[in-house]
């Protein structure tokens, strides 16, 4: 069994069939993806398929297997982006703002997630951690452990922190564990209740702090 992938690189070789050569080909694929986004909303995973994403899309359906052999490709395609456009989003946070800490950043970070949900399309049903297939984004390791591994490497480049087994598992946990608290926040209130969003972010700085002493906040603060 291949281990997981808990380092700082990129998610694995995209699902296309081939990449798009000329930027009106590119431009077709987005089409492509926003119009899965839209249709995920809607309808549900079940009830998607190449058809419907080629007439939302406008485009002609030979054009979808082009890029795709099927919708499965399509959703892991569309997962994907939402991953880069994650970790785009808090690298960007990352050099606008100054953080004292970890702390800090976990609460940015829960913040962007937050905020993709109410605002993505597409992004509430295919969450990394309960998608439609678990290994859309790496075939030997689930999407949560995917999103970790990124995260992690944030954390080692912006924190200093130790590199080590203890850092990888303090990292997956708090991963995991903020998915399903989030998860619960967005069941029945499409904006997040804000108890469980705030209950998130508890939840995570304290077991950070308990597993990961030396760098907890109060010892950054005295």
């Amino acid at each position: 069994m291949s281990s997981p992938q808990m380092d700082d690189e990129c998610v694995q070789p995209q699902a296309l069939r081939r990449q798009p050569a000329q930027r009106r080909s590119a431009r077709r694929v987005e089409r492509m993806l926003d119009a899965c986004a839209e249709l995920l909303d809607e309808m549900g995973y079940e009830a998607l398929s190449t058809t419907r994403i080629a007439e939302r899309a406008g485009v002609a359906i030979g054009s979808v297997y082009q890029f795709f052999p099927d919708k499965r490709a399509i959703t892991q395609e569309l997962t994907r982006r939402n991953v880069e456009e994650f970790v785009r989003r808090v690298d960007r946070t990352f050099l606008e703002e100054d953080y004292r800490g970890w702390w800090e950043a976990v609460d940015a970070i829960i913040d962007i997630y937050v905020d993709m949900h109410r605002t993505v399309a597409g992004f509430r049903s295919l969450r990394f951690g309960d998608a439609v297939d678990l290994n859309l984004l790496d075939s030997d390791s689930d999407n949560n452990m995917v999103i970790a591994g990124r995260l992690r490497g944030l954390c080692l480049k912006e924190f200093g922190l130790a590199d080590g087994a203890e850092l990888d598992l303090a990292v997956m946990v708090a991963v995991e564990a903020g998915d399903a608290v989030l998860k619960l926040a967005f069941r029945h209130d499409p904006e997040g209740e804000p108890e469980l969003v705030e209950a998130a972010k508890e939840l995570i700085r304290s077991f950070l702090a308990r597993r990961l002493r030396s760098w907890s906040p109060l010892e950054k603060t005295r």
